[in-house]
C-alpha cells in the first residue's frame, strides 16, 4: 500500500466525486454535487486543495482524504475523508501518513471522533476562534502558537446559484459526477 496525491485529470475527478458522494451519501440532494463542483472549479485551480489517496497493490483507492490550506499557506485542514472498505483501518492508515508529512489539523466530526483522530497523530488540540476543539500535527505551525488560520472555503450558495443561472453548467458537473462515480 502506499499513499498518493492526486494529480489533476480524469483519475483525481473520480475519486473526488467517490470522495464527496461516501462523505455526503448519495441521499444527500445537492451537498455531494456542491462540494464535487466547488473543489473542482475554486480550490483546485489555485492549488488550495490536494487530493490524497491510499492505494493497495492493485492502485486502487482503500481511503481518500481532502486537505485544503489554510489561509495563511502554512497549514492544511482535513475537509472531507472517507475509508472506501468496511473498516476505518485505511483512514487511519491514511491519515496517520499525512499527520507525520503535513501540517495537518482535523475538527472532530460524528465520523472523525478525537480519538480516531490522536490514533491517527493528531497529539495536539487547541481550541479555534469557535471554540471548537481542532487536532494538530506536529508539523502544524499552531501547535507552537496556539493561534489557528482559517482554510480557505467556497461559498456554497454561490455554486448553488450558479447551477440555478446556468442550466448547462449544472448539467456537466451532474454529468461529469456521475461518471466519475461509474468510473472509480
Amino acid at each position: 500500500m502506499k499513499v498518493v496525491s492526486l494529480e489533476a485529470g480524469a483519475r483525481r475527478d473520480a475519486w473526488l466525486a467517490r470522495l464527496c458522494a461516501a462523505v455526503h451519501g448519495v441521499q444527500a440532494g445537492l451537498a455531494p454535487l456542491v462540494a464535487f463542483t466547488g473543489t473542482r472549479h475554486l480550490l483546485f485551480p489555485t492549488e488550495a486543495a490536494r487530493l490524497w489517496a491510499l492505494l493497495d497493490d492493485r492502485g486502487q483507492p482503500l481511503a481518500l482524504a481532502l486537505l485544503v490550506m489554510d489561509e495563511r499557506g502554512e497549514g492544511m485542514a482535513l475537509e472531507l475523508a472517507a475509508s472506501l472498505e468496511e473498516s476505518r483501518e485505511p483512514l487511519r492508515r491514511l491519515l496517520r501518513d499525512l499527520a507525520l508529512n503535513a501540517p495537518l489539523c482535523a475538527t472532530p466530526s460524528e465520523i472523525l471522533d478525537e480519538a480516531f483522530l490522536r490514533e491517527c497523530g493528531l497529539t495536539r488540540w487547541i481550541e479555534d476562534g469557535q471554540g471548537q476543539r481542532v487536532g494538530l500535527a506536529f508539523q502544524h505551525p499552531a501547535a507552537l502558537s496556539g493561534r489557528l488560520a482559517p482554510a480557505l472555503t467556497f461559498d456554497d450558495q454561490a455554486v448553488l446559484r450558479r447551477f440555478k443561472q446556468e442550466r448547462a453548467f449544472f448539467e456537466a458537473e451532474k454529468r461529469a459526477f456521475v461518471e466519475g462515480l461509474a468510473a472509480a
